[in-house]
C-alpha cells in the first residue's frame, strides 16, 4: 500500500490540517458580496472544475505512485469537481438507512475499501502582499490523503466539513499538480451513518486563499441587548505575530453607524478584542432579517462579513429571541439532487430556500452534517433559524446482533461500542468542534446539535460540555439523550432542549403535563414519505397548545433518488435503493421528502403551506360579519405582513368576492377583529375563503404571493348543493321492465339496460343509449394501494384478505316501487380461508329514467382491523376520461390531508387527477364531495349522495399501483377506473411516525352509505 493506513486509526482523524476556524473568505480590500461574490476576491483561487480521475475498486490496486509530480496521466479519465463519483459512472449507488453498509468492527472498514485518485493541474502566482497559501477542502467524503508537486500535505477526514492545509512552500510560481487520494471508507464512516445515499469522492469546493504573513486568523462575533441597545462583540485570533485591526459596522444602506480599534485581551484563543455598540439597533429575526456588514481591516487584508443582532434564550422553559416567543416551522434538509448527488451548487440552494419561504417555513435542520459554508449565510440573508447539526450518527450500532432480538434490547445497548466508548471521544469533539468554530459567526445558527441518532454516552456528555462553555450564547440539542441503557447516571446539564422523533399526540401531552424542565422540541415529526403526512393540523394545534413547545421539523425537505434518464413514456426514471443490485439497502424509505427529487412539491407540501399560514381566522360572526384573526407570526404585525382578499363560494363558483383595503393591525401571537361585507346566497352550498397575500416583496417572493387561506362554511335556509340535486331531480317515466334469472335480474327503461346479479348483490353491466357504462361488473371495494405511510398497517389489511375480497348475495328479492324497481339483497364480503369481514343489508332503486339509488347498511366484525376503504369500484371505458366535481380540490384530498384544497367545481383529464408518487401507491382522491360526473365520447355517468363521499377517477387499477415498484413501470388497464367511496382511512405519517389517530380511522362497527347513480349523455360538458 503506497499510504500509511490513517483511515483505521482513531488517533489518527487529521494530519498537517489548520486548527479549526469560522468561515470567511479575505481580500485586498473591501468585498461588496462576501457571499456569492467570494470569486471576485484577489485572495480566493477557486480549483473545481476539470479534474483527471482514475477509480480502484480497492486501495490494494492502487500500485503506483499517482501523486508524484512527473506521473504520466494521460490515461486518466476527467470529472467533474465537486462531484460524486458514483454520478460519475463509477462504483454503484446504495442507500441505507439504519444498517452499516459494512460489517461492524470498528475501526476497521473493508480491506477492498474503493479510492479515487484525482489530480488538477492549476497557475499560481505569489502575491508579494499576501505571500502565505492556504488550501481549503469544504468537503470530502469519507477520507483524503493530499500531495502538491510530489510532497506529502497531509491528510483528513470528517466529510461535511472544511480541511485546511498550509501549502505556502510546496507551491511554486507557474504550473502546480495537486494530487488527492479519497477513500470510499474510513473508521469516520463509523460516526457518518446518516439515512442517505452513500456517495463518494470530492464533493464541495476546492480552492486556496492567498494570505500575508500577519493577519486574522479567526475570529468570534457575538451580540447582545442591552435595554434599546446592542453591544457587538469581536474576539480575534491572529495567525502570526499581533496586529492591529481596524473594525467598522455598516447598516443595509451602507452608512457607517460604528467603529473600533482591537486592544490586547492577553491570552487565551482570542487574544485581541474589539467592542461595538449601537444605541438603536435593527434586529435580525426570520421575518425581518436584517443585516449588518462587518470589515476587519489589517494592514494587508479585509475580511467582509455580515452581522446579525440577536439573543436567543429559555425563560420559564420558553424559547426566545430577542424576548420575544419564536416557534420553529421546520423542515429537516439533506443535500441532495438527482443528477449531482449530495454535490449542491449555490443555485440548487437557494431554490430550496425559496421553495421554503414560499411555503412558510422558517427554520431548517441541517439533517445529519453541516452543510456547506454559503448556505449559513443565504439563510442570514433570507431569514431561516438553524439547527445546525455535527456531522455524527452511529446509528447502526443499535442493529448490532442481540440473543434478543427486539428494539428494546438493542436501544439499552446501542451506546456501548461508540457513544459511551471512550475511545471515540476525540472523534466526537472533534466534530462538534468543527462545526461550532466553522459556522459561530452566524446569526441564523440558533441550536447546536451534537448529532443524530447515535445514544448517548461519554462522547457526548463531553461534547455538549465543550460546546456550552464555549459558545454559552446558543442553545444546545441532540435527540438522542434518551438512548442510554441506565447503567449509570448520565450527565444532561448541558442539554438545553428535550427533543423527540415522532411521538404520538398523547406523548406530548403528557411531557407538559408532568412539569418539564426544558423546552420541548420535535427534531422530526410528520414523515412525508409518499401520499403524506397527514397530521400535520394536529400536530399544529399542539404546538400552538404550549408555550414549552417551540416547533417542530418536518421530515423531511426533498425525495431521494438517482435521475436515470426517461422512460419509453417519456417519464423520469428515478432510482432508489436497491435498484442498483446493491446490499444491504432499504428500498424507497430515502423517498420521504416534501417535494420530489427534480424539485417539483408534493401534494404534502401545499398542505404545509397553508396549515402553517400566517394568519387565521379563529371565530366568524355571520350575522355581522365580524372575524377575529389570529396572528402565528412572532415579530411581524399582520398589518405590515400581509393583505387580505375574500370570496363567496356557492356550489363550487364564486359568487363575490373583494379586498380589504386597509388591514387592522394584528399584534404578534395576538388577535383582532375585522368586519367584512360579503353576501350569503339563500341556497346551495356555501363558503367564505379570506386569502392571505404577502404585503411587500422581498428577495425570494414577489408581492402579492399567496401565504394561504381560510375556509369557513356558511349558513343559509337551504344548504345543499343544488346541482347535486339538479342531478336527481326531473320527471321519471314508467317503471322499468324486469326480467328474471336464477343468476340476473335485467332491468330495462327506455334507455338503459342494467343487469343485476343476485348471487352478488351488484350490478353486472349498464348500458345506455345502446352504449356501455361497465366494462367489469360492479364490485365493493375494501382495498386501496397501499400507501408509503401504510407500511405497518398494510401487514394487518393483507392478513385480513382486504386485497382478495369477494361479495356474496345470500337472498335477493325485488318489488315495484313508486316510480322504479327495488331490489333487496342480503350481502357479506369475505376473503378465503377467513370469516365475513361486513355483513350488509343492501338496497337498490333504479328509477325509469335509469337512475340508481344505493343504500347499503354495513356492519364490519371489529375482530378485522380498520378498513382502508368502503365504496363502489365501476370500471367505465376509457373514453369517459372527463370529471367534473364539486368538492374539495384541485389537488387530491382525504379526511386527515385537506388544508391545501378548497371547495369548488373542478373539472380534469381522468390522467390529471393522477399524483405520479415515484413509489406507486393510492393517490388522487378527492374528499367532501357534492356530485362527480364522468363523460366521453357521447355518454356520462354521474354519483351523488345525501351526505358528501369520496372519489378516484384513474387509469391505473389498485393492483397495478400495488404491485409495481416504481412510476415508470405503470400500464393502464385500458378502463376509466371510478372509485366512489363512503370514506377511505387517513394517511397519517406511519411509515415512521405513529399509527394513525382514532378520527381518522375506518372502524365503525356499523355505517350506512347511500349514493346515486346517474346515466346521461354531455356530463361535464
Amino acid at each position: 500500500m503506497i499510504i500509511p493506513r490513517h483511515y483505521e486509526n482513531l488517533r489518527m482523524l487529521h494530519e498537517n490540517t489548520m486548527p479549526s476556524r469560522s468561515y470567511y473568505i479575505p481580500a485586498s480590500g473591501d468585498l461588496e458580496d462576501p457571499v456569492e461574490g467570494r470569486e471576485r476576491s484577489d485572495r480566493f483561487q477557486l480549483l473545481s472544475g476539470a479534474w483527471s480521475f482514475r477509480y480502484f475498486r480497492s486501495v490494494y490496486d492502487l500500485q503506483e505512485r499517482f501523486f508524484e509530480a512527473d506521473y504520466p496521466a494521460a490515461d486518466f479519465d476527467r470529472v467533474t469537481v465537486p462531484g460524486v463519483w458514483q454520478t460519475a459512472g463509477y462504483d454503484c449507488h446504495q442507500y441505507t438507512n439504519v444498517r452499516y453498509p459494512f460489517p461492524f468492527d470498528p475501526p476497521y472498514v473493508p480491506q477492498e475499501n474503493p479510492c479515487g485518485a484525482y489530480l488538477r493541474e492549476f497557475s499560481y502566482e505569489r502575491d508579494g502582499n499576501a505571500p502565505r497559501a492556504y488550501l481549503n477542502f469544504e468537503g470530502v467524503d469519507s477520507c483524503f490523503y493530499v500531495w502538491l508537486n510530489g510532497s506529502y500535505v497531509g491528510y483528513s477526514q470528517v466529510s461535511h466539513s472544511t480541511s485546511e492545509f498550509d501549502v505556502t512552500e510546496l507551491l511554486r510560481n507557474g504550473v502546480n499538480r495537486l494530487a488527492v487520494l479519497v477513500l470510499k471508507w474510513c473508521d469516520g464512516s463509523y460516526l457518518e451513518d446518516q439515512d442517505k445515499f452513500r456517495m463518494s469522492g470530492i464533493f464541495r469546493d476546492v480552492y486556496l486563499l492567498k494570505r500575508p504573513d500577519r493577519c486574522i486568523f479567526d475570529y468570534f462575533v457575538t451580540t447582545s441587548l442591552q435595554g434599546g441597545g446592542a453591544a457587538v462583540e469581536v474576539r480575534m485570533k491572529p495567525l502570526g505575530e499581533s496586529l492591529p485591526v481596524e473594525l467598522s459596522l455598516y447598516d443595509r444602506e451602507n452608512h457607517l453607524v460604528a467603529t473600533a480599534l482591537s486592544r490586547e485581551e492577553g491570552g487565551g484563543a482570542y487574544p485581541l478584542r474589539a467592542d461595538l455598540t449601537l444605541a438603536r439597533p435593527r434586529l435580525w429575526n426570520g421575518e425581518e432579517p436584517y443585516l449588518y456588514t462587518l470589515v476587519l481591516k489589517t494592514e494587508g487584508e479585509t475580511i467582509t462579513d455580515r452581522v446579525g443582532i440577536r439573543e436567543i434564550s429559555i425563560r420559564d422553559n420558553v424559547v426566545l429571541l430577542n424576548g420575544a416567543p419564536i416557534k420553529f416551522r421546520g423542515v429537516n434538509r439533506h443535500d441532495s439532487d438527482p443528477v449531482t448527488g449530495f454535490a449542491v451548487s449555490v443555485a440548487q440552494m437557494k431554490r430550496d430556500l425559496q421553495m421554503m419561504k414560499e411555503h412558510n417555513f422558517n427554520a431548517i435542520r441541517t439533517s445529519h452534517y453541516p452543510n456547506a459554508p454559503v448556505f449559513y449565510q443565504l439563510c442570514d440573508q433570507y431569514g431561516f433559524y438553524v439547527i445546525d447539526e455535527a456531522d455524527n450518527e452511529s446509528h447502526g450500532a443499535s442493529e448490532r446482533f442481540f440473543r434478543e432480538g427486539n428494539w428494546e434490547a438493542a436501544w439499552k445497548r446501542w451506546n456501548e461500542p461508540i457513544a459511551d466508548n471512550p475511545d471515540f471521544v476525540e472523534a466526537t469533539l472533534d466534530r462538534t468542534r468543527r462545526c461550532v468554530y466553522r459556522d459561530k459567526n452566524r446569526p441564523s445558527v440558533l441550536i447546536w446539535s451534537m448529532g443524530n441518532e447515535g445514544a448517548y454516552g461519554c462522547t457526548f456528555e463531553k461534547a455538549l460540555a465543550w460546546a456550552k462553555a464555549f459558545d454559552p450564547a446558543r442553545l444546545t440539542h441532540y435527540e438522542s439523550a434518551r438512548y442510554t441503557g441506565g447503567k449509570r447516571k448520565y450527565d444532561y446539564s448541558n442539554l438545553d432542549l428535550y427533543s423527540m422523533m415522532y411521538p404520538a399526540p398523547e406523548t406530548i401531552r403528557e411531557y407538559f403535563g408532568g412539569n418539564p424542565d426544558k423546552p420541548f422540541i420535535l427534531c422530526e415529526y410528520c414523515h412525508a414519505m409518499g401520499n403524506g403526512p397527514g397530521d400535520l393540523e394536529d400536530y399544529f394545534a399542539l404546538i400552538q397548545a404550549y408555550e414549552g413547545f417551540c416547533g417542530a421539523f418536518v421530515w423531511e425537505w426533498c425525495d431521494h433518488a438517482i435521475y436515470k434518464g426517461q422512460g419509453e413514456d417519456g417519464r423520469a426514471v428515478y432510482c432508489y435503493g436497491g435498484d442498483h443490485g446493491e446490499y444491504p439497502h432499504d428500498g424507497n424509505f430515502c423517498m420521504d421528502g416534501l417535494v420530489y427529487p427534480d424539485r417539483r412539491p408534493h401534494t404534502g407540501l401545499l398542505e404545509y403551506r397553508n396549515v402553517h399560514r400566517p394568519g387565521r381566522v379563529v371565530a366568524l360572526e355571520q350575522a355581522s360579519g365580524l372575524l377575529t384573526l389570529h396572528n402565528y407570526l412572532d415579530f411581524v404585525d399582520l398589518q405590515d405582513y400581509l393583505t387580505l382578499g375574500w370570496e363567496v363560494t356557492c356550489d363550487g363558483e364564486t359568487v363575490a368576492s373583494g379586498r380589504v383595503e386597509e388591514m387592522i393591525s394584528v399584534k404578534p401571537h395576538g388577535e383582532g377583529q375585522l368586519r367584512l361585507a360579503f353576501p350569503v346566497p339563500e341556497a346551495g352550498r356555501c363558503f367564505l375563503k379570506v386569502l392571505y397575500y404577502l404585503k411587500r416583496g422581498t428577495e425570494l417572493l414577489p408581492q402579492g404571493h399567496l401565504l394561504g387561506f381560510d375556509e369557513l362554511p356558511l349558513e343559509n335556509a337551504h344548504g345543499q348543493n343544488r346541482a347535486a340535486m339538479a342531478l336527481l331531480s326531473g320527471e321519471e317515466p314508467a317503471a322499468p321492465v324486469v326480467e328474471e334469472t336464477d343468476r340476473f335480474l335485467t332491468v330495462t327503461g327506455g334507455r338503459f339496460s342494467y343487469v343485476y346479479n343476485k348471487r352478488t348483490g351488484l350490478f353486472e353491466g349498464m348500458t345506455w343509449a345502446g352504449k356501455s357504462l361497465l366494462d367489469r361488473p360492479m364490485e365493493l371495494n375494501l382495498w386501496r394501494a397501499p400507501t408509503d405511510n401504510d407500511r405497518n398497517i398494510k401487514r394487518e389489511w393483507q392478513r385480513a384478505h382486504y386485497d382478495r375480497t369477494v361479495t356474496r348475495a345470500y337472498e335477493t328479492a325485488w318489488e315495484r316501487a313508486e316510480g322504479g324497481v327495488r331490489i333487496r339483497s342480503t350481502m357479506s364480503v369475505g376473503a378465503v380461508s377467513i370469516q365475513r369481514i361486513l355483513n350488509i343489508e343492501a338496497t337498490w332503486v333504479v328509477t325509469g329514467s335509469g337512475k340508481i339509488h344505493m343504500d347499503l347498511s354495513v356492519e364490519r366484525d371489529t375482530e378485522f382491523p380498520m378498513l382502508p376503504r368502503f365504496g363502489l369500484r365501476l370500471f367505465l371505458p376509457r373514453e369517459l376520461d372527463r370529471v367534473t366535481y364539486c368538492g374539495m380540490g384541485p389537488q387530491e384530498s382525504y379526511c386527515d390531508k385537506h388544508r391545501a384544497a378548497f371547495h369548488g367545481k373542478f373539472t380534469a383529464p381522468v390522467a390529471g387527477l393522477h399524483e405520479d408518487y415515484i413509489r406507486p401507491q393510492e393517490n388522487g382522491s378527492h374528499w367532501d364531495c357534492d356530485y362527480v360526473t364522468l363523460a366521453g365520447a357521447g355518454r356520462g355517468i354521474a354519483a351523488t349522495g345525501p351526505e358528501p363521499f369520496s372519489f378516484n377517477a384513474s387509469c391505473y387499477t389498485q393492483e397495478e399501483l400495488t404491485e409495481k415498484g416504481h412510476n415508470y413501470e405503470l400500464q393502464p388497464c385500458g378502463s376509466t377506473v371510478l372509485c366512489l367511496d363512503y370514506a377511505q382511512s387517513g394517511i397519517g405519517s406511519n411509515s415512521c411516525g405513529p399509527a394513525l389517530g382514532a378520527p381518522y380511522r375506518l372502524e365503525p362497527e356499523r355505517f350506512r352509505f347511500r349514493l346515486s347513480l346517474i346515466p346521461g349523455e354531455c356530463f361535464g360538458n
